[in-house]
């Protein structure tokens, strides 16, 4: 007779390391390179020893991803996930790893990224994306020319017909996010931009202009994520995974069954069931933001305004560090960096503004005090996938 496996409570989860590598323009360093750096540090910043790794992701380097990287680590983990779905790789990676240290699957889990886009263009060594790819579904929208931007350039428009969202206020977007960026000494570009700057600066895809879009960088990241028990040997206060949530919605444009509504939605609602929490609870927010149109569409989706009001949300400052929901408070991908899949650098943010470790671009709330709770969203392809962490100081 099989006897019943005992049952384990569920472990809470705590990221106690994070670090950037080198970002901005880095031309001497391979992706290797800042894969180690950020690492490094990373595990500098918990103060653990990396001996408790026994966890490992990764995406988007190497033949075996994440089998090379973790090679190149030194690492041999015994939990690997590589999984990738784009921009929010990052938060469906520190889902499944917080449901894995959490069964007791892993203790500590080290997730990394690193790339040199920005420099392998510079010198040949690729060139940008036109496309995705031209085998299944997508076979049927590359001969028209459907490039990433101008997915998302489709998806503005519609926005706009159906709520009247405005060109001024998707640039309000692009505005507040160089002014967060000012104040972080590691954005690419710290100099302020007007409403005017945005809408006259070259068209890439109607109805985007230049500054509507983000930048190209090099850079890596790395976050370690450890079970409870291991938290009292850590250097510093642990930020904890209150919830987390992941969705899918379409790869062909056709399969898309509204352009203004986002898998967010659904990852959103997942994430803040999960934790407990309202977004009315929340004290900030990173969001992913390739295109302007990414982060007023996703405040929508998460919660913080109705459908069709985030034009009005995005108004009169909001978004900075002292506005009503500060939001992508490095500056995010519109200024600060976006070399690749920058879902990572979200968590790293966030984490950051719950320590106090911000410097001149902390976020205090109205009492002067730390905020508490954060929120991670990051959005994969062209609204293909959604990944949503909240997370929680104390």
């Amino acid at each position: 007779m099989l006897s019943t496996p005992p049952v384990h409570p569920r472990r809470k989860v705590a990221i106690v390391g994070t670090a950037l590598s080198d970002c901005g323009r880095v031309d001497d360093a391979t992706p290797y390179t800042l894969h180690a750096q950020a690492a490094r540090r990373a595990l500098a910043d918990s103060g653990l020893d990396r001996s408790l790794i026994d966890g490992f992701a990764s995406a988007g380097l190497g033949t075996l991803a994440p089998v090379e990287v973790a090679e190149y680590l030194g690492l041999r983990p015994t939990w690997v996930d590589s999984t990738s779905v784009g921009g929010s790789t990052w938060e469906v990676m520190a889902a499944h790893a917080a449901d894995a240290i959490a069964a007791g699957h892993a203790n500590a889990v080290l997730l990394v990224y690193g790339s040199t886009a920005r420099a392998d263009i510079k010198a040949r060594r690729r060139t940008a994306n036109l496309s995705f790819g031209a085998r299944g579904p997508l076979q049927f929208e590359v001969p028209y020319g459907h490039t990433l931007v101008a997915k998302y350039a489709m998806a503005a428009r519609r926005h706009m017909h159906e709520y009247g969202t405005t060109l001024e206020q998707l640039a309000e977007v692009a505005v507040q996010a160089r002014a967060n960026a000012a104040t972080n000494p590691d954005a690419m570009f710290r100099d302020p931009v007007t409403v005017d700057d945005v809408l006259s600066g070259p068209v890439i895809a109607d109805p985007f202009t230049k500054l509507h879009c983000c930048v190209r960088s090099d850079g890596g990241c790395a976050v370690l994520m450890v079970a409870q028990e291991y938290v009292p040997d850590a250097a510093k206060e642990p930020v904890w995974v209150l919830g987390a949530g992941t969705a899918v919605s379409h790869t062909t444009m056709s399969e898309w069954e509204d352009f203004t509504v986002s898998p967010a939605a659904v990852s959103g609602r997942l994430a803040f069931e999960r934790a407990g929490v309202r977004p009315s609870d929340i004290d900030l927010a990173q969001i992913y933001d390739a295109f302007t149109y990414m982060t007023l569409v996703t405040l929508e989706d998460l919660g913080f305004c109705e459908k069709g009001a985030g034009g009005a949300f995005v108004e009169k400052g909001r978004l900075l560090r002292d506005g009503g929901l500060p939001v992508n408070t490095d500056g995010g991908g519109l200024s600060a960096c976006h070399p690749g899949m920058r879902g990572l650098f979200l968590l790293v943010e966030a984490v950051r503004q719950l320590r106090g470790e911000a410097g001149e671009g902390q976020v205090r709330k109205r009492n002067g005090r730390l905020p508490e709770l954060a929120v991670a969203s990051g959005t994969g392809g062209w609204f293909c996938s959604s990944g949503t962490v909240v997370l929680g100081r104390g």
